[in-house]
């Protein structure tokens, strides 16, 4: 954004929307609508009057992992995030202090040798920055090549100072969630689908609306460091490229529900338009100078104005629509983070514009 701002306090939404108000899709879910500069506000589950028949929803499958467990480091107390398994069977882990209200704050990572032991003996010994110029993440080997188990047997969902008490696993997966084959998933919740129940999505489907499933396993997020995202395992399904590639031959919008599936289909999309069927790891970056090549618009939670997923929204928006709709969502009653409210960025269409304006009312 061009502007800086800041997001008071008190916007952080501390609780899910379910201990907030009548459920996740209900009215404790808010709904901000820009088209252009166009803005208007809605409840998340007048989102099926927001969206038209042959519209294509791409979505993100990956489950949600209890990847915090506590450890130590001699008699020091910290706190392990596994962020994402390599090919080679190490985790990018990061570590945490714990602050003594029930959350963590930053630490630095390292040095190389350093040794965690985890509950049951595990021992994670760090070897090397998953980047050259960072240290906030490390490559770690752990003792047990069961990793995913220890998280089942100790682990807990990765929690942020701005919430107010743990919550179960339960409360951070998406109802589009599917186990993985190889048991794998994301360290932080896909958290831009949090708000569809499997009662909203049979109405979406009842008034034409698709669905594409894609899958990417999120990493830590990067909300205190600003960084950009890390390189992340995706997989682009071939039927899933085949719904996107004919929506895009016909007249529906293709409209990705979060970062992560815009990350995963434009890391899928080859030089002549054409989405493949594809899998593996994805270091993009979506920018307004790289731009997009398959989604026409957007369903994302609010993100601080300093995070690089404003980019990704400038890229698809504008950065004047983005700028307008950041600027009401702020003197309006909103709420961010994951357990927030849902912003929808819908394209304009040129000279049918008008009816671009009149799905935002």
């Amino acid at each position: 954004m061009t502007t800086t701002v800041r997001v008071p306090e008190e916007r952080s939404a501390r609780v899910p929307a379910e201990q907030r108000g009548p459920g996740r899709d209900r009215d404790s879910v808010r709904l901000l609508v820009s088209c252009g500069t166009e803005v208007s506000h809605h409840a998340f589950v007048e989102l099926p009057r927001r969206l038209r028949a042959g519209d294509l929803l791409i979505v993100n499958t990956s489950p949600t992992l209890a990847a915090a467990v506590d450890g130590r480091i001699g008699h020091a107390r910290v706190v392990v995030h596994f962020s994402t398994r390599g090919d080679d069977g190490r985790w990018a882990v990061e570590l945490r202090d714990p602050d003594g209200r029930g959350t963590t704050r930053a630490r630095g990572g390292g040095p190389a040798g350093t040794e965690v032991r985890l509950a049951g003996d595990v021992r994670l010994v760090l070897e090397e920055p998953l980047t050259p110029h960072g240290s906030r993440l490390w490559w770690g080997r752990v003792s047990d090549p069961d990793v995913l188990g220890l998280l089942r047997r100790h682990g807990r969902p990765i929690r942020y100072s701005y919430t107010r008490r743990d919550q179960p696993l339960s409360a951070y997966q998406t109802v589009f969630a599917l186990p993985s084959a190889d048991g794998g998933g994301s360290a932080e919740m896909p958290s831009a689908a949090r708000p569809f129940t499997a009662r909203l999505v049979a109405e979406l489907v009842s008034r034409g609306v698709q669905f594409a499933p894609i899958t990417l396993h999120t990493g830590v997020a990067s909300a205190e460091a600003h960084e950009p995202p890390y390189p992340e395992r995706y997989e682009v399904p071939e039927a899933s490229a085949r719904l996107i590639n004919a929506a895009r031959a016909g007249e529906g919008r293709i409209l990705a529900v979060g970062t992560t599936a815009v990350r995963a289909v434009e890391s899928a999309v080859d030089a002549d338009g054409v989405v493949r069927a594809r899998k593996g790891w994805t270091d993009l970056v979506v920018t307004p100078e790289r731009g997009v090549r398959v989604v026409d618009g957007l369903l994302t939670g609010l993100h601080e104005p300093e995070a690089s997923h404003l980019l990704m929204l400038e890229a698809i928006a504008g950065g004047a629509a983005i700028e307008r709709s950041y600027g009401e969502a702020l003197s309006g009653p909103y709420l961010w983070h994951e357990f927030g409210d849902v912003h929808l960025i819908l394209p304009e269409e040129g000279p049918h514009t008008e009816r671009c304006v009149s799905n935002c009312r």
